[in-house]
């Protein structure tokens, strides 16, 4: 393990990414209190300022704030380089993080004047100080890889989710758009997960689970077929929106999107079969799992498409396939990838120098184990219920995962506190 943990252990300072990591899981907290005060809001239509607050605050403070912090910290093992511009770094997460909370606000008191449009403004910075800091460590390292490829186009697709987010935000003021926002709103959606979140769970966990598993497998050539999958499919979905195009015609972008997870999941599961480690530890058994979720969402997107071509929207299952993804595979990931860098990143730290000069604790003794499985089962029935919950229209169901799922950020937050605060101990 400690072989996977050295590349990740001499990149970018802690200084830069803890923040981001500290962020996210206060994100995540508040989240899950979100998603509890709301949950009987599931029961009804997908566009409610409660519902909008509960997915911003997932899919930015979240989502975005914890993949901007691990992706400073593993752009540099990607490249072979440094990363470009720690201060750009710095005002990235103060711009996003001063605006985040204005959005989530603006959305769960439906205000769309000064809160939001300030918040979509200061995001908007954040996530372009972020791709021109990850466009140059590309550019200066000269050693970008496939992986490298799949985070700064990832960038570009957030820029343009963001960018379309801000626009749909003075829609509702200023009428800028041919349409209302509720129109734009798939295509806004569809490009952050496919765009953003997509294209970089898939660049950057086909590096960190072979290297966490200890395994010799690695098929460029595969990856890049994803690459291509994904982006195909988006670049097609924008042109049947923007056309329009009828619905049946939206299965070939998300055939092609479903493709590249097969991709994907052929890809961990060689990763898997080829490892060195035999023994799989709770973490990278959740981030696994979470490659495994990803089919959910599918099943729902193509189940929409099918029911909109035989009767019309269905409201549970666009609720179902967002919640899905942002609670779903998302978080599942984070929640693994978390217990495997972030302690790294911490012992690094604090032990780096004291190496050699005593026995020091191994990373995973930075977190409790009990609090991570109390996370895991909290979370994984939390999931379930809720799912379940929206899918039969019964809010004390949804409620009863709700708190579940509070119950799992709590003892996560509670175990990356632990991990930030931990002080050596050297023996």
């Amino acid at each position: 393990m400690m072989l996977a943990g050295s590349d990740i252990a001499k990149t970018t300072t802690h200084k830069v990414v803890l923040p981001f990591y500290i962020y996210a899981a206060l994100a995540f907290v508040v989240s899950a209190v979100l998603l509890l005060a709301s949950s009987h809001a599931f029961s009804g239509h997908y566009f409610q300022p409660k519902i909008l607050a509960v997915t911003h605050a997932m899919a930015l403070g979240w989502g975005t704030m914890i993949i901007l912090g691990a992706s400073h910290q593993l752009l540099p093992v990607l490249t072979g380089g440094k990363l470009y511009s720690p201060s750009l770094a710095y005002l990235s997460f103060i711009f996003s993080g001063t605006g985040i909370p204005l959005l989530v606000w603006a959305f769960y008191i439906f205000d769309m004047h000064w809160p939001a449009q300030y918040g979509a403004v200061l995001v908007n910075t954040g996530v372009l100080l972020y791709l021109i800091n990850v466009g140059a460590s590309i550019d200066q390292s000269r050693h970008g890889n496939v992986h490298a490829t799949f985070i700064f186009t990832a960038g570009v697709w957030l820029f343009i989710t963001t960018a379309v987010g801000g626009f749909l935000v003075f829609n509702f003021t200023a009428h800028i758009l041919p349409e209302n926002s509720l129109h734009y709103l798939s295509l806004h959606a569809h490009i952050g997960i496919a765009g953003w979140f997509l294209l970089l769970v898939i660049g950057v966990g086909s590096r960190l689970i072979p290297m966490f598993l200890i395994s010799k497998f690695n098929h460029p050539g595969m990856l890049w077929w994803m690459y291509f999958l994904i982006n195909g499919g988006l670049v097609i979905f924008l042109i049947l929106f923007l056309l329009p195009f009828p619905s049946f015609t939206y299965l070939f972008p998300a055939a092609l999107v479903a493709a590249a997870l097969v991709l994907f999941g052929a890809y961990c599961r060689h990763a898997y079969r080829q490892r060195i480690r035999k023994q799989v530890d709770g973490q990278m058994k959740i981030s696994l799992l979470s490659v495994l979720m990803m089919i959910v969402p599918m099943v729902f997107l193509f189940t929409i498409i099918a029911v909109l071509l035989l009767s019309g929207a269905s409201t549970s299952l666009v609720l179902a396939y967002g919640f899905t993804i942002f609670f779903g595979w998302l978080t599942a990931l984070i929640l693994g990838m978390t217990f495997k860098t972030l302690p790294f990143i911490v012992w690094n730290k604090t032990y780096h120098a004291k190496a050699g000069l005593g026995k020091t604790p191994h990373p995973k003794d930075l977190f409790s184990s009990r609090m991570f499985n109390g996370m895991a089962f909290s979370y994984l029935a939390g999931f379930v219920c809720f799912a379940v919950g929206i899918l039969a229209g019964n809010t004390l169901i949804t409620q009863a995962g709700a708190v579940l799922l509070l119950c799992s950020a709590v003892l996560y937050s509670g175990n990356v506190f632990k991990i930030f605060f931990h002080k050596a101990t050297v023996k």
